[in-house]
């Protein structure tokens, strides 16, 4: 069995004294004080007086081992035993070599991907403890802080969406209201009484009216038939009287 050691580290490599001394005063405050976390870089030494980590690199694998505690770019911290693991060395040598093809340094992330999610991995993969998890909770905070802005913005974006594509949807059903309501003005049997047509009904109206086309009583029939008659005679005999006066001649 071979003994898993996990190193961390303050993170003071931002090339600025005051940057440096505030992540020491966050770290103190929020690790030594309330126990809840802090910026940490961290490393697992196994087999030998190496230990590894994952770090950013434009090219190749992010994977790298520098020897223990000595990391030139942070302030070592402490060292904490995670536990034993029963791989050989040859083993753990192929771990390596499987994680260093899948972090590559272009992949670094500091909330989502950085070293201590390597070392994370590399643990599980041992078969020992994962890290403590203060030592990356601000960057898993950081994560889930992101993710829940990143999701609030969907969210607005896509209820942004619905509200255009529903003032849309009701703009056009009140136009096609309105214009079926013009429509249906235009057309309808009250409004042809009470629009345009009386006109017509009207001049029709005054029209038989004045030409003297009213509706005749009993007496009015009966006087016009009287006169038709009389007049019927008249005709009669205008025609009769030359056939008389030929019908004398003749004899």
């Amino acid at each position: 069995m071979t003994e898993v050691i996990l190193h961390v580290y303050d993170v003071t490599n931002s090339g600025s004294d005051k940057t440096d001394n505030t992540i020491m005063q966050i770290n103190k405050i929020f690790k030594d004080g309330i126990g809840l976390g802090g910026i940490f870089h961290s490393a697992v030494q196994i087999y030998g007086d190496e230990e590894w980590s994952f770090g950013y690199c434009e090219q190749g694998t992010g994977v790298f081992s520098c020897p223990s505690t000595k990391n030139p770019m942070y302030t070592f911290r402490e060292s904490i035993k995670l536990g034993e693991t029963a791989f050989s060395i040859f083993k753990v040598n192929q771990i390596l070599r499987e994680l260093s093809r899948e972090w590559p340094g272009h992949s670094y992330d500091l909330l989502s991907k950085n070293c201590n999610h390597f070392c994370d991995e590399f643990c599980e993969r041992l078969g020992v403890p994962k890290l403590p998890g203060w030592v990356n909770r601000f960057a898993h905070a950081g994560d889930a802080a992101v993710e829940i802005a990143e999701t609030t913005a969907y969210r607005f974006r896509q209820a942004k969406t619905e509200i255009v594509t529903a003032s849309k949807v009701a703009y056009r059903f009140l136009a096609g209201v309105a214009s079926n309501n013009t429509i249906l003005n235009a057309e309808s049997p009250s409004n042809s009484t009470r629009g345009g047509s009386p006109r017509y009904q009207a001049t029709w109206f005054k029209n038989l009216v004045s030409s003297g086309a009213k509706p005749s009583s009993s007496s009015e029939l009966e006087n016009r038939d009287e006169e038709t008659m009389q007049q019927h005679q008249h005709q009669r005999q205008d025609s009769e009287a030359p056939f008389r006066q030929n019908s004398q001649h003749d004899i």
